[in-house]
């Protein structure tokens, strides 16, 4: 894009508090919300200085999935050693907001993908980002994670179109507007959550809680992801932004 005008888009949800985060199922540890310990403000604990204590899970809010986060990945990189070349890398947009709509537990499939290839061209070296309009609930842990007795119905991506795109395109990774990678549903699938079991067992990567995916063209925009580099960490939460040419759409 040299010479050329460039919007800064951001992706990123506020970090909070008031956070959704992910239920999980009983037999997996729950993820700790995230909180702010004041330390000093301007007092006799630092009469100079504001700054705060961070407690968090790796995988709150807008966070970054790195391929040891999942047992197919256990042997791969954490997230202090992915490359920073992977981090700042070409962005497709499909989108299935009326779907999502209409089906909360709407699930993307291969032949989906495919038709989109067709009117826009492979998929590249880079971030397929799936658009469900989810985004808009983000404010409310309720509405966002959409439970009832039968688990949360979000929507998401069936397991062949999960094994297709990790194995057999060239995309480094994939993100979604919703509390997770995987639909509020695929617990029941086989294998269960299989984006993340793809996915992250193929070496690639996931980023979550996505905003404002409404803003980018379905081919063009160059996304930046800047998780923190923890040393042995499974994940981590992230700033994402994209680079849109100015008037594309």
């Amino acid at each position: 894009m040299p010479g050329q005008a460039l919007v800064r888009v951001e992706l990123t949800a506020p970090l909070s508090a008031d956070t959704p985060v992910l239920d999980l199922p009983p037999d997996m540890a729950p993820i700790p919300r995230f909180r702010l310990e004041e330390l000093a403000k301007y007092d006799e604990r630092g009469r100079t200085s504001y700054q705060n204590g961070i407690h968090t899970g790796e995988h709150v809010g807008t966070h970054f999935d790195a391929p040891r986060h999942w047992v197919t990945g256990a042997d791969l990189e954490d997230v202090a050693s992915v490359p920073a070349t992977r981090l700042v890398a070409p962005a497709v947009v499909i989108d299935r907001t009326h779907e999502a709509d209409e089906d909360p537990d709407y699930l993307l499939r291969r032949e989906d993908i495919e038709e989109w290839q067709r009117e826009h061209g492979a998929l590249p070296e880079g971030w397929l980002l799936f658009r469900t309009g989810w985004a808009a609930r983000s404010h409310d842990q309720v509405r966002f994670l959409n439970a009832d007795e039968h688990g949360q119905h979000t929507p998401g991506v069936d397991p062949e179109c999960a094994r297709w795109p990790a194995e057999e395109t060239p995309i480094l990774g994939f993100g979604v507007e919703t509390v997770g990678t995987d639909a509020g549903q695929a617990f029941r699938f086989d294998p269960e959550f299989p984006v993340h079991s793809h996915l992250l067992g193929a070496g690639k990567y996931g980023i979550t809680q996505l905003r404002n995916l409404h803003l980018l063209p379905p081919t063009g925009a160059l996304l930046i992801v800047a998780p923190l580099r923890i040393v042995g960490g499974s994940g981590s939460p992230a700033r994402v932004l994209a680079l849109v040419e100015n008037g594309a759409k």
